[in-house]
């Protein structure tokens, strides 16, 4: 790649990738110490040489067109294959590395995490990890606050996710399959049972997590969201939700997979429905995956192989 004037340099491709990542070309002025007036040049260089518009202005700031989205991922790729040459043959220290994963409330997402980060051996690094509400997951990814995300399609709300999928340009690709359980204390009556009915819950205080302005019921962490119920908390954290299983003896309905060392205090108990849920993770479908993404993508199929689930790719 030439650093000439009639080429692309290695400095628009960082400016770029930095402007995409704060949906603002004077925040990421900011952030990389030149004037905005550069940095917007900068843009309008690249646009130019490269014979499209990559970024879309607006006053909120800009957000990335089809082309952007496309360019984006080759920047990422060219600029991470430079820094791991300067690396090898020209002694330069690591980069500071680079991770936002989004998803729903799962504790093998964060044991991976954990595992991700102990083993980066990266003097610097900047993740971070969003538990948060499926529509914003679904956004994270969609305007690069995050490079993955993680959730789950069924039956019932498949349509409406691939769609919403579809609109933003991104993909969902399988991880597993699980059978539906329960959360509830390790205090709780029902710890002792082998399996559970829907019956047996009907007394029970159902905890879910609030999906805010979006909480439809296709939008719903958890499956079988339409059932109504007489008691029911929604809540906006892992660690409340967990306290009011302790506390009331609720019950959630998710995967099955529970870490012991992040969550002692609870216990996963099947539940007897004709369901499955298919845990899956999602990103950009035209863009290449960075290094770093790739390596979290294996210790999460790691942590979830661990716990005897079969991978789906």
């Amino acid at each position: 790649m030439s650093q000439g004037s009639s080429g692309i340099t290695l400095q628009r491709l960082h400016y770029f990738i930095e402007v995409a990542a704060e949906g603002s070309i004077s925040a990421a002025a900011d952030l990389l110490y030149v004037s905005q007036p550069t940095m917007s040049a900068a843009m309008k260089d690249l646009e130019a040489r490269v014979g499209r518009p990559l970024l879309r202005r607006s006053a909120r700031g800009v957000t990335l067109t089809a082309d952007g989205a496309e360019f984006l991922g080759y920047a990422r790729q060219i600029v991470e294959q430079v820094e791991l040459l300067e690396q090898r043959y020209l002694g330069r220290p690591p980069s500071r590395r680079l991770l936002g994963v989004s998803a729903q409330h799962y504790s093998f997402v964060v044991d991976a995490f954990v595992r991700m980060v102990r083993s980066s051996g990266a003097a610097e690094y900047e993740f971070s990890l969003r538990e948060t509400r499926t529509w914003d997951i679904i956004e994270d990814v969609r305007l690069f606050r995050s490079e993955l995300g993680v959730l789950y399609r069924n039956d019932f709300n498949r349509n409406v996710i691939d769609k919403l999928l579809r609109d933003a340009g991104l993909a969902f690709r399988p991880l597993f399959l699980a059978e539906p359980h329960i959360f509830i204390s390790r205090k709780n009556p029902l710890a002792a049972r082998d399996r559970v009915t829907l019956a047996d819950l009907a007394e029970m205080p159902r905890l879910t997590f609030d999906q805010g302005a979006n909480n439809s019921f296709s939008l719903a962490e958890e499956i079988l969201s339409t059932l109504s119920s007489p008691q029911e908390i929604r809540v906006s954290d892992r660690a409340t939700i967990f306290n009011l299983m302790i506390g009331l003896d609720g019950y959630t309905i998710s995967t099955g997979i529970i870490s012991d060392d992040l969550d002692p205090e609870i216990v996963a108990i099947p539940l007897d429905v004709d369901e499955r849920i298919e845990i899956g993770w999602i990103a950009h479908s035209a863009i290449p995956l960075t290094e770093q993404a790739k390596r979290y993508l294996a210790e999460l199929r790691a942590v979830v192989a661990g716990f005897g689930m079969a991978l789906l790719e």
